[in-house]
C-alpha cells in the first residue's frame, strides 16, 4: 500500500520560469548564464519578474483546485474499488488519480501559462516580427533595418490587457493555445510527481512509524520534484514555443509541426533546453512545498 498524500506540482511563481521560458522559446541564448546576463543587460533586474503578477494572483485558486481534485479523486477511486473512501490507494489507484489531476489542471493552468509566457516574451517576439516585416518591406522601399527602432515596444500593458487582446483576436480558444502540449506535459508530469514521492516516503519511513519523518518528506518531495520537472522538459519546450508563437505571423500549425520544425532547425538538443533550470528549481521548491503541506495537514488534523 501507499501513503495517502495530497500535493500538486509547483506553480510558476518564482523568477526561474522566466529563464526557462526564454531558453525554450527565445532566440540567441547560449546557456542559462548567458540568458541571465543578457536579460539583466537589456532589461535590468525588473526583466526577471515579467509576467509574474498573473500567476501570483491565481496561485491560491489553482493549487486549491488541484489539491482538492487529487484528494477527491483518490477518495472516489478507493470508494469505488474498496467500498471505503479512506482506504489507502495502491499504485494503480494513484496513477489514475494523478493522470486525471494532470488532465484537469490543464483547464485551469493553460490560460495562466499562456498569459505568463506572452508577457515574458512579448518584447523579444515583437522585435523579431517587426524586423522580419521591415526586412520584407526594405526590399521594395529601401528602408534600412537599422532605421527601425522598436526596442522596448510591447504588445500588452499587463495581464488583463493581454487576456482582452487574446480574446478579441483569437477568441476563447486562443487562451488554450498550446493546451495539447500541456496535456502531454502535465498528465505524465503529475504521475511522475505523486508516484515517486509516495514511493520515496515509504522507503524512507520505518515500519514502526505511522507517518513519515519531516526529513523524509523533505527529501522525498525534492527528489520527486526533480524527476517530474526534468522529465517534463521536452513537452514543456513544445508548449512554451507554441504559446510564445509570433503574434503577427504564426510559425507553428500544431504540436507535430512544432516538434518537426524545432528538430529540423535546432536538433534534438532543443527539447532539453531549460532542463538545468528545471533541475535547479525542482528539488528545493518541491521539497519545501511537500514539507509545508504535510506539516500543515498534520497540524489541522490534530485540532
Amino acid at each position: 500500500m501507499f501513503c495517502y498524500h495530497t500535493m500538486g506540482l509547483a506553480s510558476d511563481s518564482d523568477v526561474l520560469p522566466l529563464l526557462q521560458t526564454r531558453l525554450q522559446a527565445g532566440k540567441g541564448y547560449k546557456n542559462m548564464l548567458h540568458c541571465v546576463l543578457t536579460i539583466y543587460r537589456k532589461e535590468t533586474a525588473a526583466g526577471f519578474f515579467k509576467g509574474m503578477s498573473f500567476p501570483l494572483a491565481s496561485i491560491t485558486l489553482y493549487n486549491s483546485a488541484v489539491f482538492g481534485f487529487f484528494s477527491n479523486a483518490q477518495r472516489f477511486i478507493s470508494k469505488y474499488r474498496y467500498g471505503d473512501g479512506r482506504h489507502p490507494c495502491g499504485m494503480l489507484d494513484l496513477t489514475v488519480a494523478s493522470m486525471l489531476t494532470g488532465l484537469m489542471s490543464v483547464g485551469l493552468g493553460a490560460p495562466v501559462d499562456l498569459v505568463k509566457i506572452r508577457l515574458q516574451m512579448q518584447t523579444q517576439s515583437l522585435l523579431a516580427e517587426n524586423l522580419q516585416l521591415a526586412g520584407n518591406a526594405s526590399s521594395s522601399t529601401n528602408i534600412p533595418l537599422s532605421s527601425v527602432d522598436i526596442s522596448g515596444q510591447r504588445l500588452y500593458r499587463g495581464p488583463i490587457h493581454c487576456i482582452s487582446s487574446i480574446l478579441q483576436t483569437e477568441g476563447v480558444l486562443g487562451l488554450y493555445r498550446g493546451a495539447g502540449a500541456m496535456v502531454l506535459r502535465d498528465v505524465p508530469g503529475y504521475t511522475l510527481y505523486f508516484i515517486p514521492y509516495t514511493i520515496f516516503c515509504n522507503l524512507l519511513t520505518p515500519d514502526d512509524m505511522s507517518s513519515p519523518h519531516p526529513c523524509s518528506i523533505w527529501l522525498a518531495g525534492g527528489l520527486a520534484g526533480s524527476i517530474s520537472w526534468v522529465t517534463a522538459t521536452p513537452a514543456d519546450v513544445v508548449k512554451s514555443r507554441m504559446q510564445a508563437d509570433a503574434q503577427l505571423q504564426r510559425k507553428y500549425k500544431g504540436i507535430l509541426h512544432c516538434i518537426i520544425d524545432s528538430y529540423k532547425t535546432e536538433g534534438l538538443q532543443v527539447f532539453f533546453r531549460g532542463a538545468s533550470v528545471n533541475a535547479i528549481r525542482g528539488f528545493p521548491m518541491s521539497a519545501t512545498m511537500f514539507l509545508s503541506y504535510e506539516l500543515s495537514l498534520k497540524f489541522f488534523r490534530s485540532l
